[in-house]
């Protein structure tokens, strides 16, 4: 019987605004001053600043500063506590991506922290496995990847760490021993991924620890109801004693290769032990008198760099709204084009970087553009992700563009005996197609949706910034970065701005939808969108997946923090 895929997505509601005649709708408050669509107020601070999705989280990374330690070690217990505060975007089974601006050598470091596929299962085993499938599910063994995100964790604090290990992990493994009450958004999502996972669990080969490891008398905790993971505390616990030896090579690796034993799995302990995260060179273009900077494939952080290079060519800051939004979209639909055919593990394809990042290759992008019409849908089609993605600057100046991942939903639905983590589901980006850049291979990274960003203003580190949420990302990126240097608007505003995103086409995984829509948040007004839909853009309001935001820049006076209004976490300082 063939595998089919479930749908497992986010939703959430996004507020709108009024940003002048073209930003209208539902106010976020009567602000006396800036943007009535701002929800919050940008936080300013002269030594350190932190900005995650969940306020805990926050307090975390700004204890960890106090005590001393670096804006690593910050992101390291931030990101700790969100695997056991926001496991609907994150946690130790997942994968991670960070740039890190050192402040010593004066310059910025890529990590990539992604896992690759089981080395002992083909392309064909897997076929096999799914019975004639066209696409690898998000749920169940097919899926699960190498878990990256621990080694990324210790590779950074080894380069990059003042505290010791067992200092960092101990606030989440206090949380996750004593308890924590749920954040409401978090809560939402939470009981979206147990309804949307009880629905397939057929499909998974064994559900019964994941119901028992994250909920609370079969259902998903309440908004400030009191949530523990004993098991994840003990996890937590191991990694800060062991180090790198005890979650990859000792009773960690053991007790997850034994489970998968069990389940039938392809993951293995030499898998485990083999895996090593990556220091990567960052790739990067200019945008007005910023460089915006990515991690290379196979992260998707190309796609942000081939929009903002088609858009560089116009002047978005004097365009009238449609026309504003049009070439933003229409860049969108090039950018993801390429995204779909290039984007792989560099070890298995050797993408044309060189060229697909040229101004000669956004000129000709460019001149593909007509401003009085949509173009066809040749992207690729919008998956929902769920993600964390934090920043924290420290009074170093230090300053850590970090994001992490289960990818679709909180994983798997697969949590190993007594570990406490879910095993990400990454494995489903891959397509099954032999002659697609992507396909499955087994040592092979998938294609990956998560990506930390980061810009140099004038030639000095100044934006960390994210915003998460699957193919959304990249449309959020360019977004914000235009927010802020095209429309001059504080690190606040730029986020909570109506966001659009376009959705169709040709998907990284070897899919394909033939629709072509341009989903609005209702603070895009109905004279705007009908300015759109005059163009050939199929423009609907949507309750959607607009992505999650986190930002920490650099002022004069020292730092400036934000935090996505459509989440419940918050950017701090002192």
């Amino acid at each position: 019987m063939a595998l089919t895929r479930p749908v497992l997505t986010r939703r959430e509601v996004g507020l709108g605004g009024m940003a002048a005649a073209a930003l209208t709708g539902a106010a976020a408050a009567d602000r006396p001053y800036g943007p009535s669509f701002q929800g919050r107020s940008t936080v300013y601070a002269p030594r350190a600043m932190a900005a995650t999705s969940q306020p805990l989280a926050t307090a975390i990374a700004l204890d960890l500063l106090r005590q001393g330690g670096s804006a690593v070690d910050a992101a390291i217990g931030a990101n700790a506590a969100l695997g056991l505060m926001e496991p609907v975007g994150s946690g130790v089974g997942g994968d991670l991506f960070a740039l890190i601006w050192d402040p010593q050598e004066a310059r910025l470091h890529g990590l990539n922290a992604s896992g690759p596929a089981p080395r002992d299962r083909s392309l064909a085993d897997l076929t096999g496995h799914l019975g004639g499938a066209s696409q690898i599910p998000p749920v169940g063994t097919a899926c699960v990847t190498v878990p990256g995100a621990v080694d990324g964790w210790l590779k950074a604090h080894a380069r990059f760490g003042k505290l010791a290990l067992s200092d960092v992990l101990a606030p989440a493994i206090h949380y996750a021993r004593e308890g924590f009450p749920v954040s409401p958004i978090i809560a939402g999502d939470w009981a979206l991924n147990l309804r949307l996972l009880g629905e397939v669990r057929g499909l998974i080969e064994e559900y019964d620890n994941t119901l028992a490891t994250w909920s609370i008398d079969g259902r998903a905790p309440r908004a400030g109801e009191r949530f523990a993971n004993p098991d994840l505390a003990d996890t937590y616990a191991a990694i800060a004693e062991g180090g790198r030896e005890a979650f990859y090579e000792g009773a960690i690796a053991e007790r997850l290769a034994a489970y998968m034993t069990r389940i039938g799995g392809p993951l293995t302990a030499a898998d485990m032990a083999q895996y090593q995260a990556q220091w990567v060179e960052p790739i990067s273009v200019p945008y007005r008198n910023l460089e915006v900077c990515q991690i290379p494939p196979n992260s998707q952080g190309l796609t942000v760099l081939q929009m903002l290079r088609i858009l560089d060519g116009y002047d978005l800051a004097s365009m009238g709204e449609a026309d504003r939004i049009h070439v933003m979209v229409e860049a969108k639909k090039l950018a993801f084009g390429d995204r779909a055919r290039h984007i792989a593990d560099p070890a298995f394809h050797d993408a044309p970087l060189e060229m697909l990042l040229s101004p000669e290759y956004a000129a000709r992008q460019r001149a593909r553009i007509a401003m009085d019409a949509a173009g066809p849908a040749t992207p690729e089609p919008l998956r929902d992700g769920d993600t964390i993605y934090l920043s924290v600057a420290d009074a170093d100046g230090m300053m850590v563009s970090w994001i992490q991942s289960n990818y679709r939903g909180m994983g798997s639905g697969l949590t190993p005996d007594g570990l406490g983590f879910m095993l990400q589901n990454r494995g489903a980006q891959f397509s099954l197609d032999p002659a697609h850049a992507n396909v499955y291979a087994p040592g092979k990274r998938p294609f990956h949706t998560i990506i930390p960003g980061f810009a140099l203003k004038d030639g000095a580190p100044w934006l960390s910034f994210g915003v998460m949420g699957g193919s959304m990302q990249p449309q959020g990126h360019v977004q914000v970065v235009s927010n802020l240097i095209d429309r001059e608007m504080s690190l606040q505003a730029a986020g909570d701005a109506p966001r659009w995103r376009h959705d169709g086409g040709h998907d990284a995984d070897g899919s394909v939808s033939p629709s072509s829509e341009l989903l609005v948040e209702t603070g895009i007004a109905p004279d705007l969108r009908a300015a759109l839909s005059d163009r050939g853009h199929v423009v609907r309001v949507e309750a959607a997946n607009y992505g999650g935001y986190q930002a920490v820049a650099r002022t004069p006076s020292g730092w400036a923090g934000a935090s996505e209004k459509r989440k419940d976490g918050m950017a701090s300082g002192f």
